[in-house]
């Protein structure tokens, strides 16, 4: 070991993750669960090309109705 050698520093948040997952085995399994219940899903790319062929452009002023009152 070199003399110069800092000790290993950790911060607050990682102490304290270190120790949740220490308290709380299950948790990384539960996070993927929820994951995967939320965010990763199958994409249908059919509908997914029709819903881009249907998009409407959106107008420049975004509140304006489209009739001009000139």
């Amino acid at each position: 070991m070199s003399f110069f050698r800092r000790p290993d520093y950790k911060s607050d948040a990682t102490l304290f993750i270190e120790q949740l997952k220490a308290d709380k085995p299950g948790l990384e399994q539960s996070q993927r669960l929820g994951r995967s219940l939320l965010w990763d899903k199958a994409i249908d790319r059919g509908f997914q090309s029709e819903a881009e062929t249907a998009r409407v452009p959106q107008q420049p002023y975004v509140y304006q109705t489209g009739s001009d009152h000139s």
